[in-house]
Order: structure tokens, then C-alpha cells, then sequence
């Protein structure tokens, strides 16, 4: 019997401080594995990107955050593509010099990769990007000028014909934070993340086509003792060359579904088999929407985050377990049709339903 392609969905969500993933692509060896286990693995920006460091993976779908929720919703469904052209937008408040540094990272995936990139724009304002941080040590922020940057992307979308968009952004610098030093050493939280998620959410709600960023920052002063975990961030001038790859293959959101007709290139929310999210994240948007479906929940323990947010206190039904090596034992057997608990040595007899 032909079984239908097993489709996980990846969750590690941004700016809370995730023990795997919380920092310069690290989930990616997590997004590696689990796309051997997996016919199709949907994840995002945050998994996938590592400043200048990526890994093309066929089977791995690239959803920003706003637009997988949409999808986890129902609302919409995600359609493959060859390949996208790529517009990017530069904030005018970038210096010169840093501009050029994007710009050279842009014309070197094109000629080194071969990706597909429109003419750039620059916005008509300085985005204004200011950072925040909660109570419970997570991050988030806003910029104070919006509708500059829906101007720019609407501007590639009508007249240099966009099909998804890279946004820089100057950010601002404060090498000196107890914060950034934090983070640097492996400790801490992203500082950026949070804002990152705001720039690309308003986009993706706003137009409905894959986006994600990449922060303009100056260098940082060397040290010696940077985290593994981090260290990507430290390579060069630029964090763009993995939002342009993961951006050239990231899948189309469509809003339009007939149960009559089947196409074969979109996915919607009732393909996901199984849902992977770190234990303590289990409040967002995706993971509520999944827990209502027949999608196997899986959460990972030693992924601590600053959420503190666990699947029993929403009433979530989950397979808990304690790493992601353990997880992809779970989701091998959950493919194959058989029960975790049958490969335990302790079986219970089946109970009478009273």
C-alpha cells in the first residue's frame, strides 16, 4: 500500500532564549536529522539560518513565523516552488560603507549560488528599529517607521516583480550590554530576535509572501571565548547570504483549497504527522492550533526556554521526551505505524472502556 509523504513540523520559536536554537542557526543539526527521518520537514527562519552558514536540504520547507501559524490555522496552505526572485530591501539607515557590505553579500549569492535577485531598494525613511526586552527575559521590538518599509516591498512586488523579500535593517549597537555578552558566551538571550520577528510578521500579514531578515550591525570586537553556538554570527560583515538561500526556495502561501481538487504541490495543516517544540514553548499560536488535530505532538525537555509554558498546563496531549535524539527515535517509530510505548520493556495489558 502507497502511503502518503510523512510531514513533520519543527518548532523553535524566536527570542526566547532556547537552549538549541536560541542562537546563530544551532537547531540546524537538529533540522538536518530529522529531514533524514522525514519525506517533507516544514520549519523556519530561526531553525534554518545561520548568518553566513546554511545547508541546502530538498525536503525542508522554509516558513516564516506569522505566515506557519497561518498555516498551522487552516487559513492558509504552502505550495512549492522551483525557485523565487528574490527582492531586498536596505533601510536607510544604514552607513555607506555597511551598505556596500550587504550589497556585496547580495551580488556574491547570485554569481557564487546562482540565485535569482531583483533590483534592491533602499527605504524612504530610516526603519527606526528599537529593541525590548519582557519580564520573563524574552525579546521583542518595533520601529518607528512601518510604512516605509511596506512601501519598499510593495514597490519590488509591483515593479521589479518580487516573490519574496530580505529586509536589512540597521539595529541598534550596544557592544557593551551585559545582554550581548550573555548571548556571545552561550548564556543569554537573543537580542535581536524579537525585533527580527516583528519586521518580518508585517510583512508576511501584510502581502502574503515569504519574507525574513537580516540585521546591519558593526562588527564586534574579537573574543576568544565565543560560544560554538554563537560563533556563526561572528564570520563577517553580514548575516544576509542565509535568508537569500533559505528565501529562493521558500514555498508560496496560497488561501485557496478545494477538497475536490488535490494539487499535488501544496500542503495544507491536515498533512502535518507530528509537531516538535521544545517543552516550556507550547503557548504559540502553531502548536494551540495543531493540538486540536491528529498531529503527534512531541515536546523536547532539554530545550529550556525562558517561556515556561509546558504542555500540561494548556492540556496538551504530548509524547514528552528528554532530547531531540530521543525525539527522532519517536518520529521513526511514529512513521512506521508503531506505538513508542511497545519498545519499552514494561507493557501494560489493553484496559475495558467502562
Amino acid at each position: 500500500m502507497i502511503q502518503r509523504p510523512y510531514t513533520v513540523l519543527l518548532i523553535v520559536p524566536t527570542g526566547i532564549g532556547a537552549a538549541i536554537g536560541g542562537y546563530a542557526g544551532d537547531a540546524l543539526p537538529v533540522a538536518r536529522a530529522i529531514a533524514q527521518v522525514a519525506d517533507c520537514l516544514i520549519t523556519h527562519p530561526n531553525v534554518l539560518n545561520g548568518a553566513q552558514l546554511y545547508w541546502p536540504l530538498p525536503n525542508v520547507l522554509y516558513v516564516e513565523g506569522y505566515g506557519l501559524d497561518q498555516f498551522a490555522s487552516g487559513q492558509w496552505g504552502l505550495r512549492s516552488v522551483h525557485q523565487n526572485r528574490v527582492g531586498l530591501v536596505l533601510d536607510q539607515g544604514i552607513e555607506p560603507e555597511l551598505r556596500v557590505r550587504q550589497l556585496q553579500a547580495a551580488d556574491a549569492t547570485r554569481a557564487t549560488l546562482g540565485l535569482n535577485l531583483t533590483d534592491y531598494v533602499v527605504t524612504d525613511a530610516p526603519l527606526g528599529v528599537e529593541l525590548r526586552t519582557a519580564d520573563s527575559g524574552a525579546t521583542w521590538g518595533t520601529i518607528q517607521n512601518p510604512d516605509s518599509l511596506l512601501r519598499a516591498v510593495e514597490r519590488l512586488i509591483t515593479q521589479a516583480r518580487a516573490e519574496a523579500i530580505a529586509v536589512v535593517a540597521r539595529f541598534p549597537d550596544d557592544v557593551d550590554s551585559e545582554a550581548l555578552q550573555q548571548y556571545r558566551h552561550g548564556q543569554g538571550v537573543d537580542p535581536l530576535a524579537g525585533a527580527e520577528a516583528v519586521i518580518s510578521h508585517l510583512v508576511v500579514r501584510t502581502f502574503q509572501i515569504p519574507c525574513a531578515h537580516a540585521p546591519a550591525l558593526a562588527p564586534l570586537p574579537l573574543d576568544p571565548e565565543i560560544s560554538p553556538r554563537s560563533a556563526a554570527e561572528e564570520l563577517g560583515y553580514t548575516f544576509l547570504p542565509c535568508v537569500l538561500a533559505g528565501l529562493s526556495r521558500a514555498p508560496q502561501f496560497t488561501t485557496q483549497c478545494s477538497p475536490h481538487i488535490k494539487d499535488e504541490s501544496e500542503i495544507w495543516c491536515d498533512r502535518v504527522d507530528a509537531v516538535v517544540i521544545p517543552e516550556t514553548a507550547c503557548g504559540g499560536s502553531a502548536v494551540l492550533s495543531f493540538s486540536h488535530s491528529q498531529a503527534q505532538i512531541i515536546t523536547v525537555r532539554e530545550n529550556q526556554t525562558k517561556m515556561r509554558v509546558p504542555p500540561s498546563r494548556l492540556g496538551i496531549k504530548a509524547i514528552q521526551v528528554s532530547s531531540y535524539l530521543e525525539a527522532l527515535g519517536v518520529l521513526v517509530a511514529h512513521r512506521a505505524g508503531i506505538s513508542p510505548t511497545m519498545l519499552q520493556p514494561h507493557v501494560a495489558p489493553i484496559r475495558h472502556l467502562a
